[in-house]
């Protein structure tokens, strides 16, 4: 599931997702659009930053750095998963994103709200840029755990997998065929699904990315996520 980042036919093995500086300006260009045709502007405003630098692995200075920037570039704070969306059409404009970015979104999303604020935002950049590898694991298997019930069925992986195809487009290199995120989610979730009981559960995830070198290995990449 992880470590197929690193295999000649991944989707994903000539990529790079955006960091989060150069999402800051896309933020602000939609939020432009989405005020100019609200009449309702809801504004977030974030705990105290010591709160935060106790949830996150951020310095007092860090955070008030990372938060004058999303600021000026999110005004009210608050971005909505169409926003998102249309966020990631711009870095990756070969492929279809909107499936991919609704994961990501959802997983970002803490409290299921259908909005990423500033919080929500940092919690997911601590955890996937200065989080132990348990942690980010346990980010990761949020992403694939579609409906948050704590197992990933061979649908939901499928899910993911697709839409990664899709993300990169005509771009996947070797060329894949329609038939391939079918194939890569069998091999995947028979790796991971070793009781063979139709389901992964967090602690089969665990234990197979523990296992595995070039899973672990990876973990160190995670930091592009954003």
């Amino acid at each position: 599931m992880i470590n197929s980042k690193r295999n000649g036919n991944s989707p994903t093995s000539n990529s790079r997702l955006p960091k989060y500086g150069t999402i800051f300006r896309k933020i602000r260009m939609r939020q432009n659009e989405y005020e100019e045709n609200s009449q309702t502007i809801l504004r977030y405003k974030p705990r105290p930053i010591e709160e935060l630098v106790r949830e996150t692995r951020f310095t007092r200075k860090e955070i008030q750095y990372m938060y004058r920037g999303f600021k000026q570039e999110c005004p009210n704070g608050i971005v909505t998963e169409q926003m998102f969306k249309e966020i990631y059409s711009h870095f990756f404009p070969q492929g279809e994103c909107s499936n991919y970015a609704r994961l990501i979104f959802a997983t970002l999303d803490q409290n299921s709200d259908g909005t990423v604020n500033f919080e929500d935002f940092l919690v997911g950049l601590s955890i996937l840029s200065r989080g132990t590898i348990d942690e980010k694991l346990r980010w990761i298997f949020s992403l694939y755990d579609i409906n948050k019930d704590g197992k990933v069925t061979k649908d939901e992986l499928q899910l993911v997998i697709t839409s990664i195809y899709e993300l990169m487009g005509k771009f996947t290199k070797p060329p894949m065929d329609e038939t391939a995120p079918k194939q890569h989610a069998d091999v995947v979730f028979k790796k991971f699904n070793s009781k063979q009981d139709g389901v992964i559960t967090i602690e089969d995830f665990m234990q197979t990315c523990y296992n595995d070198e070039s899973i672990l290995n990876s973990m160190s990449m995670l930091d592009t996520v954003f």
